[in-house]
């Protein structure tokens, strides 16, 4: 192992995170630095057992960050919108972990980010609601209409991995239910459009090859997508996986939006920029320029098959 090539590695008991890092350390070519707020917890520990040096900090610490990078050679980088929700808080713990990058010297770091909605969303369109400070969805918005822009002006060496929707949300926000006439089914707001969806086993892949190749990578967009996938597909794929038929019954858009949970005005404006905006959303996440670092992803179906304890669970 090259442990004079560390990867510190954000979000490192997260889905992201996590992923990466267990890629980079079934590989081996990287050596793993974990960066946790907690170096104790059972995810951490789990890291450690493979080989990975867990490190604490906190995204709101610049100092703990810089202490997190500290010799390594490169990091993958990710936020955690959805635990505040506060895009100022959000762009904030970018502009430390840029700080943090640059007083490291990273050589190579990987930014997880999303598109900004309201280049294809019009300031008149009234189809979803604003929200907060001219948001349309804003842990997409913030990342690329506000944080991009952020990493380009560093000078830091980035590559901006472009993220889709995690099928591992099958496993939990969007777990098919039992329905009042007892069929089982999902409820998510997709209409008829596919959705770019990837496993997040393969968020860890496509991050090794995008590390084993900065020359070709730094300064590149690379989508991250395993497939596409319609509701009607998905509802299918689990019901193979299950045993039973899983019907699919979305809900409109407002419907989502009024279910009252934290978020769902946030998240029935993302399910509809994916249906009605399939040009922005599909057109940025081609299959192929993913597949250039990540040739053989999991499909739907066995990626389910994978994780069926926690779909049943």
């Amino acid at each position: 192992m090259s442990y004079d090539r560390i990867i510190a590695v954000l979000g490192a008991t997260g889905t992201q995170g996590g992923a990466v890092a267990r890629a980079l350390l079934a590989d081996g070519q990287f050596a793993v630095r974990a960066v946790t707020r907690s170096a104790g917890s059972a995810k951490a520990e789990a890291l450690a057992r493979l080989g990975a040096q867990v490190v604490e900090a906190d995204l709101g610490d610049e100092e703990s960050l810089r202490r997190a990078f500290e010799g390594a050679y490169g990091a993958f980088l990710v936020t955690p919108y959805w635990e505040h929700r506060s895009p100022t808080r959000e762009l904030a713990e970018v502009e430390n972990i840029i700080a943090a990058a640059k007083a490291a010297r990273l050589q190579h770091v990987l930014w997880s980010t999303l598109e900004d909605t309201r280049e294809a969303i019009g300031a008149g369109d009234d189809r979803m609601p604003v929200i907060g400070d001219g948001y349309r969805v804003p842990h997409f918005d913030v990342k690329g209409g506000d944080a991009d822009a952020l990493f380009a002006k560093s000078g830091l060496p980035t590559t901006y991995l472009l993220m889709s929707f995690y099928w591992d949300n099958l496993l939990g926000l969007a777990k098919p239910q039992r329905d009042p006439d007892g069929t089982l089914a999902m409820h998510l707001p997709l209409g008829d459009t596919p959705v770019a969806g990837v496993a997040s086993e393969d968020i860890g892949q496509l991050a090794l090859n995008v590390l084993r190749q900065p020359a070709e990578t730094i300064g590149a967009t690379i989508p991250v997508v395993g497939a596409y996938a319609t509701g009607e597909q998905m509802a299918a794929a689990l019901g193979t996986v299950l045993g039973e038929p899983v019907a699919y019954r979305p809900p409109t858009h407002d419907q989502f939006r009024g279910f009252g949970f934290p978020g769902a005005d946030e998240l029935g404006n993302m399910f509809q920029y994916y249906a009605e905006f399939p040009d922005s959303y599909l057109g940025r996440r081609d299959l192929d320029a993913a597949r250039a670092y990540n040739p053989d992803p999991l499909s739907l179906t066995d990626f389910l098959a994978a994780h069926r304890a926690e779909l049943e669970a």
